[in-house]
């Protein structure tokens, strides 16, 4: 046999891993894809290269003599999407429960190297039972240098986790260290297994309860994108990556301009309800002044009352960050500033310009807010935008009140422009509140309710609507609502060559 036939053969056995039977047990009768066929599923057709193919472990104790692991149980590689550059690894739990040995780790941890000093996003598919005990403290080694890895390389390049099956122990830390995490319905992830939360507690706990999809997309905020299937999540995490740019250093790329850039929405002079506390969907503030009405949302299930997500104007990305007031009525609590925080650190890496909608009445208060942590967690949202130095643009919808006011993108820390709609109410406070403590005395003496009512009102009046804002500078201009998206993206083209210089320092040190 010659060499090139005993070639093709050994890496036929490569490919076909732990064979068929398996791969319809562990994958097909559960309505899953092995990983070779996720790959294929997430990258261009045809343009899947693989790396580090032979390699396998060096372990000879506890039967590894015996243990034959094709690719290591992990498939590295690069390939394209939309015909731009990524590297992937994709676990095989069909081999030693796609654990994480030595070996299985230098490729994961090479494959990042790889992508950092090229300069792509790396995307982990990730289904592994977590470390392999086998081979001791070798994999343990290498957990380390992945989480380096994922620390080091923040910022740097993109990094996705798709979480199909189960992710558990140590390597779930991985993902968590990324930037953006997909999963499947029926999908878990977990530090510790039911099975190990059972043994040290004594407690029954479901998969779903500990570290299923759902919760995570609702409760912990660790999902960006849930879906219940894997074709549909390879659909969102190559539309995802239409919206990121490959590194750093370069922009996010740029989408057909063929939506009038000087489209008036006529529907959004009355969308906003003129009671000011009466909800509405901020859905439809965004969507219309968008190109084609997109918006992609991140975590749309976690902290509802914080809206994050990516868009285009006029061809060019941009990070959507708002208030929703039809859900805890816009205001802002410890879940909704970590969400719109981490947002915004992200766009900012990555050269991605802010657009933000506010209508928020406060930060919530109260002692579960105080004690969760509301004065540092909460500050994080201030941190953010203060840091962010990409073009930022804000526009009041409607309320404006208090820290607030000051966190959701303000020319007070930082914002480029700040735009306010004609009923925006801007203030310190809530008006209701400050009117009673300015006309504490006055309203003492006042005769009935209608006396109170008026004072009220005149305050309300006097200090509240946007005009005396923009008259002290602290908005750049009201404006039509109806004209935001031409505004927005005239505003836009003026901060494109935008440069801001910080003080040099190491690093800064996000509030806990």
């Amino acid at each position: 046999m010659d060499k090139i036939e005993v070639l093709r053969q050994k890496k036929q056995k490569v490919i076909e891993g732990a064979g068929s039977s398996q791969k319809k047990r562990l994958f097909y009768d559960k309505g899953m894809l092995p990983p070779r066929e996720r790959i294929d599923k997430l990258l261009d057709e045809n343009s899947f290269v693989e790396l580090d193919m032979f390699a396998t472990h060096h372990y000879w104790d506890f039967g590894m003599d015996k243990k034959e692991i094709p690719a290591e149980g992990v498939i590295t590689g690069y390939g394209m999407i939309n015909g731009r550059k990524v590297c992937v690894y994709a676990q095989d739990f069909s081999v030693l429960g796609g654990t994480y040995g030595e070996m299985h780790g230098k490729k994961i941890c090479a494959i990042m190297d790889m992508a950092a000093e090229n300069g792509v996003p790396v995307i982990g598919i990730c289904h592994s039972g977590g470390l392999r005990l086998h081979e001791t403290l070798g994999p343990m080694e290498m957990f380390g240098q992945l989480f380096k890895r994922n620390s080091i390389y923040s910022g740097v390049i993109p990094q996705i986790s798709i979480i199909l099956g189960v992710v558990a122990g140590g390597q779930a830390y991985s993902p968590g260290l990324t930037d953006f995490i997909l999963m499947t319905k029926g999908s878990a992830i977990y530090i510790a297994g039911p099975a190990f939360v059972n043994a040290q507690t004594g407690r029954e706990i479901s998969d779903e309860e500990l570290g299923g999809a759902v919760m995570h997309a609702q409760i912990s905020g660790f999902v960006d994108i849930l879906r219940d299937t894997e074709e549909k999540i390879f659909q969102e995490a190559r539309r995802l990556m239409e919206f990121l740019p490959l590194n750093c250093h370069e922009s996010a790329p740029y989408g057909p301009k063929d939506d009038d850039p000087q489209r008036c929405e006529d529907i959004l002079d009355h969308v906003v309800p003129e009671e000011s506390q009466k909800p509405f969907d901020m859905h439809e503030v965004i969507s219309p002044i968008f190109d084609h009405q997109e918006f992609f949302e991140m975590k749309a299930d976690f902290a509802k009352n914080m809206i994050t997500g990516f868009a285009r104007l006029s061809g060019h990305v941009v990070a959507v960050v708002a208030n929703q007031p039809n859900y805890l009525g816009g205001v802002i609590d410890i879940k909704g500033a970590e969400k719109g925080a981490r947002f915004v650190r992200f766009c900012d890496a990555f050269n991605i310009p802010i657009i933000t909608f506010q209508d928020s009445p406060a930060y919530l208060i109260g002692k579960e807010m105080e004690q969760g942590g509301m004065i540092y967690r909460g500050a994080k949202l201030l941190h953010a935008y203060a840091e962010a130095t990409v073009p930022k643009i804000t526009v009041i919808v409607r309320k404006a009140y208090a820290g607030a006011y000051i966190a959701m993108g303000s020319q007070y820390i930082g914002a480029d422009l700040v735009y306010a709609w004609p009923g925006a109410e801007i203030s310190s406070v809530a008006p209701k509140t400050a009117a009673s403590i300015l006309f504490k005395r006055e309203i003492a003496k006042a005769k009935d309710e209608k006396e109170v009512e008026a004072l009220h009102q005149y305050y309300y009046e006097k200090y509240i609507n946007p005009y005396r804002a923009a008259s002290l500078r602290h908005i750049n201009d009201i404006i039509e609502p109806k004209q935001t998206r031409p505004l927005l993206i005239k505003s836009l083209e003026l901060l494109r060559g935008k440069t801001q210089i910080r003080p040099e320092r190491k690093h800064g040190n996000i509030p806990l």
